[in-house]
């Protein structure tokens, strides 16, 4: 919850010229419901995407307050993040629930950011694979793994959110890889096709380690993509 129209003009200009000077590397904004039009308007025409942090279940009805993933199309997203940590752990969103919104999304022409992770307590009692699998198996159960041929996947330690902690590159792998060989357990093209990000205190500095890693295919990136040029730093090591 970051932000206003000013502060997003001066960032998304930034963002754009840097882009724009960029090759191989998809990059998307991910903005609260009231700058999406902002988004429309500043990004169109440009190499960068946008989309939403957050969606509801239901085409429609008698949800005041909620948007539809109709209505972020309205608005020319291309993504929107479901499963965020926050969700999850703030509004207590389960798994079910997640997936409902995953498949809300791609019924809308959206490709959905399915975030996955752990908390501190949950990886030193040795769950982190438990978790990520339940968490990830919500949707495959729903509706097969041929649904992520079209979806993201974003492995966010909770501990690593928000903390300046960063999971080492081997742990972030390590979990990557997992998170991988889940899906090549139902499809294997699936899986080798699959975009995963890592997300949780991703910076500049730490990027190229992060993805130079087999199955870190780029990154979730939160407080540093405030500052233009940290995150053009980050999109750069994405090349």
């Amino acid at each position: 919850m970051h932000g206003s129209l000013a502060q997003n003009g001066s960032l998304l200009s930034a963002l754009k010229s840097g882009v724009a000077q960029l090759s191989r590397v998809d990059v998307a904004v991910c903005a609260p419901f009231p700058y999406l039009a902002q988004l429309q308007q500043e990004l169109a025409g440009s190499p960068v995407k946008w989309g939403a942090q957050n969606v509801h279940q239901l085409e429609k009805g008698a949800f005041t307050g909620e948007v539809s993933a109709a209505m972020l199309a309205d608005f020319g997203c291309a993504y929107v993040i479901v499963g965020h940590s926050e969700r999850r752990n703030i509004y207590g969103e389960s798994s079910r629930l997640v997936a409902e919104k995953f498949a809300a999304a791609q019924q809308a022409g959206l490709i959905p950011i399915l975030c996955v992770g752990e908390t501190l307590e949950q990886r030193e009692s040795g769950a982190t694979e438990t978790v990520v699998a339940e968490q990830l198996d919500a949707v495959i159960a729903l509706f097969g793994a041929q649904a992520l041929q079209k979806a993201v996947v974003a492995y966010e330690p909770v501990w690593a959110i928000g903390t300046g902690k960063t999971a080492s590159p081997e742990q972030a792998q390590a979990v990557h890889a997992f998170i991988r060989q889940r899906v090549a357990g139902h499809d294997a093209l699936v899986a080798q096709n699959l975009i995963i990000l890592y997300g949780g205190s991703v910076k500049a500095a730490n990027a190229p380690e992060l993805f130079a890693k087999a199955d870190i295919d780029g990154g979730l990136i939160g407080g540093a993509a405030l500052i233009a040029e940290e995150f053009l730093g980050i999109c750069r090591a994405g090349q």
